[in-house]
């Protein structure tokens, strides 16, 4: 009997989620064996299901894709991730490919598009959209520079990036410490940090800096 490849989708539009959950399980030899709604769902679920392949997105709530992707890639090494979002910034493209994901497609891909990621990563091989590779083109471009923003996102460190996203999603800071298991002086101090490296002065211009990386959805 052949073995069937388990694939998980974390994605936080039911829509989306439902319709290539549906799309995948048409296919012969592949079977969903989970779906998740935000990133630290995706986190949890995968460490218990330990799936061959993971649909990722980036813009999900209370932890993004990229850094979900990170811990799972820890956990689970022989996970293959492909990430299917609406985003090609750089220091996405950048940062996602040193994690060693499988594959990046933008949600313009087709079904097949996405089947032939899938078989691509069983095979060790990496299944970039056009846009992308035309973006990893010009990031190893010698003239490329990020831009300011980028840079200095690039300077929070992963827990950082984490409080980050919360704020942005307007979590208040008893809500965060509660949710990460922290002290609210923690929560207090990463702020005060994340603040001064993206050179904000209010919480409401973190919110737009996230909105503007892609990080947040606009909708949440």
């Amino acid at each position: 009997m052949t073995k069937r490849i388990k694939i998980m989708i974390a994605e936080d539009h039911t829509i989306v989620r439902q319709g290539l959950a549906r799309l995948l399980s048409d296919q012969p030899g592949l079977e969903v064996v989970g779906q998740a709604v935000n990133g630290w769902e995706a986190v949890e679920m995968a460490e218990k299901l330990n799936p061959d392949i993971i649909i990722m997105d980036i813009a999900m709530p209370k932890m993004n894709g990229i850094e979900a992707s990170k811990k799972i890639r820890k956990l689970l090494p022989k996970t293959k991730i492909i990430i299917l979002s609406m985003y090609s910034h750089e220091h996405y493209i950048h940062e996602l490919l040193e994690v060693g994901v499988s594959g990046y497609l933008l949600k313009d891909s087709s079904g097949r598009d996405i089947i032939k990621a899938i078989d691509d990563a069983l095979q060790n091989k990496t299944s970039l959209s056009p846009a992308i590779s035309k973006r990893v083109a010009e990031i190893a471009h010698p003239s490329h520079k990020n831009t300011t923003r980028e840079d200095r996102f690039n300077l929070l460190s992963n827990r950082e990036r984490e409080v980050f996203q919360l704020i942005a999603e307007g979590y208040a800071t008893r809500n965060i410490a509660d949710m990460l298991c922290v002290s609210l002086s923690t929560v207090k101090t990463h702020r005060a940090k994340i603040m001064e490296k993206l050179v904000v002065k209010s919480p409401v211009q973190l919110v737009h800096i996230a909105i503007q990386l892609g990080l947040v959805d606009p909708e949440i």
